[in-house]
Parts: C-alpha cells; structure tokens; sequence
C-alpha cells in the first residue's frame, strides 16, 4: 500500500520477515539496528530505506507514519510509548508490555492521541485459524468443550523470558478469541531444567465460566516440533496443525460421542480438511496494520486485545510461582474481534 510510510526497529528473525513484507508493500522507509554491519547489510538490500543505529533518531523524524517494534520484551513498554508520544501509530511485537498495568496506560495514550496501537498476535491472522473459528460460528462444532494447545520443539531457548513467555501468547490469543470471554482463574506448573529461574516447559489450566477449560502445554526441551490448537465440541472436533501444510493443516473430525445404555459409545468419522486462503499470515498482518492506519479502523490485535492476553499471562505466571490456583482479573470481560 503506498502513501503510508512504516519503519522497522529491530532486525533480528522476526523484525527481518517484517522488512520484507513492508518492502513487499511500497511502504518501507526506514530501519533501526544498533549493529552497524547489520545497518550495513540492509542498506544493500533495501536501499530506498533510511538507516538509523538510534531509535531516539527515528522516533525524532516527523517523515513516517507507524513503526513496528520487533525487540526484546523488556523494551516494548518503553518503546511504544516513545512511538506514540512521538504521533506515531505502533504495530508492536507480541507481548505488548511486560505489566497489565503498563499496557492499560499504553491503550489509554493511544487512544487519547487517536493513533493505532496494534499487537503482533500472528496467528489471529492466519486463514487457518479464521476458517476454524468460521466452522466454530457456524455451529459445525455444536457447543464448545473443551480447548488444548501444544507449542512445542527443541530450542530457541531462551534467558531472558521463561518458555510460557516466550510461546504461549500466541495460544493465550488463540483462545481467548475463540471463547469470547476471559478465564476466571488459571493453574499453572512447570519445570526449570537448563536455568534456576526460567521455566523450559509449562503446562497451563484455564478455567472458564459454564465448565469450559482449556489448557496450554509449552516447551522448547521437545523432541520434535508441535503446535497444535484442538478443539473438542458437542457436535465435531477440529485440529489446526500449523507444522504441517495443504489441506493436513485444518481438520473437522465429525465424531459421535454418547451412550448405549450405560456404556459409552463412540463413532469415529475420517477426517475432513476445511479449506483456507494459502497467503502468509504476516502479509495479511502487516496489510491489516496498513489498513488501519489509512482508514482509521481497530486492529483485530488492539490494546484491549493485547492487555487481555498480558492479563492471563500474568495470572498463570502467579500460579507458575506460587504453586496454586490464581484469579484472572477482569475475568467478566467480554472478548469482542474484528473481522481482517
């Protein structure tokens, strides 16, 4: 989309997929790294793009009209703040901030400023995952059980976030967005194996009003890569399979489940693939940041959307050092969505 002017900072493997999608999209102007060779390297490849090694530098240009924030964690806070003081609309990797406190005062600054303040959810863009809710709303499931996430493989191991962190946002949005409501309380355990204080692997419990539950299992000491949403419904159940590709990746599985008697019975189905646009869902993402931007739309992945998320994480990392169950704040909250 031309006329809207996007920088970049940070340039490490996310920040990079953003760069050239935003190139892709006529609306790259600028990047921001502290490495001068990497400066250096993205000069040569996107030589249109202004190069700044201080994000005060490009935050102080009045030429652009969003940034995307492709940092550490512990920076965003600061970092979007910076952005939006500076009238700039802000497309921030996940998580939003480190504090639901922090991230209220974020929401509550962008929207005084009349900016978009946008968070990284990737997979609420994905075509998978908006066909699985699409199957969900149209009743193909029956009346939601039951949802299981597994985000798992060996490495990117990380020491500065533990691996609920570092995986389990991406899982958190997932289900939020497809319950429409918030948990009211979270159990959460997991083990420390490579680093005293940093959790390798979690597996978290969320409770919901009606018996609803769900649960997230993440881990970067896995033997394999698995990531896997599941959905267990009165009517069907459904995978969303991100490793695999085609049509392996969406899958309706009409079982039966009920009683002869007193006995259990259940009729297995063959699964049924539900076909989904093929596009990268960081195109679609980095368009809708675009779209937003020139016409003044809320993002799918907003501030409220990104303080809900932040919110239960905080929970379940309470629960995580605590050892008990904790309650979610603000648990009554309805979810609302936007359609990409």
């Amino acid at each position: 989309m031309s006329g809207i002017s996007v920088g970049v900072i940070g340039s490490g493997y996310w920040g990079r997929n953003h760069l050239r999608n935003f190139h892709a999209l006529n609306s790259l102007a600028a990047f921001c790294d502290s490495d001068d060779s990497v400066i250096d390297g993205l000069e040569g490849k996107y030589p249109g793009a202004k190069p700044y090694t201080d994000p005060e530098a490009f935050f102080e240009d009045p030429g652009f009209d969003g940034v995307v924030i492709a940092t550490p964690s512990a920076t965003h806070g600061g970092l979007v703040r910076r952005a939006l003081e500076a009238g700039m609309n802000v497309f921030v990797e996940k998580p939003l901030c480190l504090d639901p406190g922090e991230a209220r005062s974020l929401g509550a600054l962008a929207e005084k400023l009349g900016l978009t303040l946008m968070v990284g959810h990737l997979l609420l863009y994905h075509p998978a995952f908006r066909a699985l809710k699409g199957a969900l709303e149209s009743g193909r499931l029956g009346t939601l059980r039951y949802i299981y996430s597994n985000r798992l493989s060996l490495g990117k191991i990380r020491r500065e976030e533990n691996a609920l962190w570092s995986f389990a946002p991406h899982d958190l949005s997932m289900i939020l967005n497809l319950t429409g409501k918030m948990p009211h309380s979270v159990m959460t355990c997991g083990g420390t194996y490579l680093s005293p204080t940093v959790a390798d692997t979690t597996l978290a419990y969320l409770n919901f009003d009606d018996g609803l539950q769900a649960h997230i299992f993440v881990s970067w000491l896995h033997p394999f890569k698995d990531h896997k949403l599941v959905i267990v419904g009165s009517e069907g159940m459904a995978v969303f399979d991100d490793v695999q590709e085609g049509p392996e990746k969406l899958t309706l599985y009409r079982h039966a489940v009920g009683w002869d008697g007193n006995l259990p019975a259940v009729s297995k189905a063959v699964g049924e693939p539900i076909p989904y646009d093929p596009k990268e869902p960081l195109a679609i993402e980095c368009e809708h940041f675009l779209d937003c931007i020139a016409e003044g739309k809320r993002p799918l992945s907003d501030a409220a959307e990104g303080l809900r998320v932040l919110t239960v994480l905080d929970a379940c990392q309470r629960s995580l050092t605590s050892g008990v169950p904790e309650q979610v704040s603000g648990a009554t909250e309805k979810v609302g969505d936007q359609r990409v």
